[in-house]
């Protein structure tokens, strides 16, 4: 069974992409070109990979061949609790515990091919919902392509595939078959976005209440994936799920 660390290392390339902020209504608000690189740093004695260089680069003026008007590189030798890898190289990560006060959030990341899908949601200190960050990334050299708007005709029909679950306080993926059919309900809760994406996350949250916060991507006509994180009635993050589904 693969290692958070080797699942990780499915993200590694350069990735050339976007970040686009979206209301709680939907609105697109702004778009940022970027540049992400995830490198191979240095090996242990066995000749694997031990540390990774990660750098991000974003270009407000839209013009990938100018500075950039932001610049990140930090090293990564070890995951942190608050974030998971699933065996394709698609991880949740987010908050660990809802405080009053406090900021939350989270991020989903699909990985398939030479695509990445990732997904940011935003809270207010408050618990409301304040904001989406919709990142679309093609692995460069690749020519990979956007992936058509998920529409609700899509989603219903049933599917089955596969399922794992990561507990907080259990690295290990507990692993089972899944069958899933979007209800009426279920279906009006969903917020669609652009890249065969969609997402379910309640307008506000309490520490006081259990809730899950959910992403999906179509990556094609027969193949959704799904990521849900889930929060106890405390505010503790209990588990994230992970599931390949196909039609």
């Amino acid at each position: 069974m693969a290692s958070q660390w080797q699942n990780f290392l499915a993200n590694l390339g350069v990735w050339q992409g976007s970040f686009t902020g979206i209301s709680p209504t939907g609105t697109e608000l702004k778009t940022t070109l970027s540049l992400l690189s995830l490198e191979a740093g240095e090996q242990n004695a066995e000749g694997a990979i031990s540390m990774v260089r990660f750098r991000r680069q974003r270009f407000e003026g839209g013009d990938r061949s100018a500075p950039p008007s932001s610049d990140l590189s930090q090293e990564y030798r070890s995951l942190g609790r608050q974030v998971v890898f699933f065996d394709t190289g698609t991880f949740c990560k987010g908050s660990l515990q809802l405080a009053p006060g406090t900021v939350f959030g989270g991020e989903f990341g699909f990985v398939h091919g030479d695509r990445r899908h990732r997904l940011v949601l935003l809270y207010t200190e408050a618990g409301d919902a304040d904001q989406l960050v919709l990142i679309r990334e093609y692995r460069v050299g690749s020519g990979a392509q956007e992936c058509p708007p998920l529409t609700p005709e899509q989603l219903q029909v049933s599917w089955q595939g596969s399922r794992a679950t990561i507990a907080a306080d259990w690295p290990e993926p507990d692993r089972s078959e899944a069958r899933v059919s979007f209800s009426a309900a279920e279906m009006a809760e969903l917020q669609w976005l652009a890249d065969g994406g969609y997402c379910r996350w309640p307008q506000q949250v309490s520490h006081r209440e259990a809730f899950s916060v959910e992403a999906g991507w179509l990556t094609a006509p027969d193949r959704l994936e799904r990521l849900i994180r889930c929060y106890d009635g405390s505010g503790a993050w209990v588990s994230a799920t992970h599931e390949v589904l196909e039609r």
